[in-house]
């Protein structure tokens, strides 16, 4: 992308409700090409919401929200993008291998029930690498570790070979080991240029790589600035201290139902 390209994501005035529930307040939302930005609050801040809204599984009940340049409601180009869901329901029950799961973040690019080509196997065995599980690709994802899952998810949506990435709470219920992993994985993609998105109620070894942080408070941004440390994310002034030692669990989440979505399956 060039400077004079639109950003790849642009919310004004965004907000959400949720079964006449308003859950998102005029959200102001700009990232540019390039940036890793974290968006962290509280248990039901409103985080994976607001995530949710930029990729089109939430309807924005006011505001505009434009993907590259492009108005949500005619965007059509779900390969700039890839998303990586919580873990939960994500990866279980999953007879899949890892190979299987990874190759199926190819969907965009090849049609329907056509063999993989030499450029779909490359962009596998790059995601793989990337994840550092290219030793793994022949296990079954249920034999993984919840850290090692999460990087298969990752290398799902980067066989996809995106600009974009939204990644939902990544280090939720992850040893520190992985998530180290995961740090060294999303490290390499900074490197590559991509915009990175990231839900996160801690940082932790992912902190290095930040260059901006938004934090949600009742579903308004309470900042937006300079990178900030876990404690003070999470201290008088934008957290909720009851709650912060306590993730939610997977399947409620900042009050979200479950959604499918095509690009979670890795195609749209």
């Amino acid at each position: 992308m060039s400077l004079n390209d639109p950003a790849p994501v642009e919310l004004v005035g965004g907000s959400v409700a949720i079964g006449g529930r308003p859950v998102l307040r005029g959200i102001d939302l700009e990232v540019p090409a390039g940036q890793f930005l974290a968006l962290m609050g509280a248990n039901g801040s409103g985080k994976s919401t607001l995530v949710r809204a930029l990729i089109g599984l939430r309807p924005l009940t006011a505001g505009r929200l434009t993907l590259f340049g492009t108005p949500i409601d005619r965007f059509q180009d779900w390969s700039r993008i890839g998303f990586v869901p919580q873990r939960g329901g994500a990866t279980s029950g999953v007879p899949a291998s890892v190979w299987e799961l990874v190759a199926s973040g190819r969907l965009n690019h090849r049609r329907l029930f056509r063999p993989l080509s030499r450029v779909d196997r490359a962009a596998i065995a790059d995601a793989l690498d990337v994840v550092g599980l290219a030793d793994r690709a022949g296990d079954g994802v249920a034999t993984l570790s919840g850290g090692q899952q999460q990087r298969v998810l990752i290398a799902r949506a980067l066989a996809g070979e995106p600009e974009l990435f939204f990644l939902d709470e990544p280090n939720a219920g992850v040893d520190l080991e992985n998530q180290v992993s995961l740090a060294t994985s999303l490290g390499r993609l900074k490197e590559r240029g991509a915009t990175i998105v990231l839900v996160a109620h801690e940082l932790g070894p992912l902190a290095p790589l930040v260059d901006r942080a938004v934090v949600m408070r009742d579903g308004r941004t309470a900042y937006d600035g300079a990178p900030l440390a876990d404690h003070a994310v999470h201290g008088a002034a934008y957290g909720d201290a009851h709650t912060h030692h306590h993730h939610a669990s997977h399947h409620g989440h900042d009050h979200v139902p479950v959604v499918r979505s095509p690009l979670e399956g890795g195609g749209r």
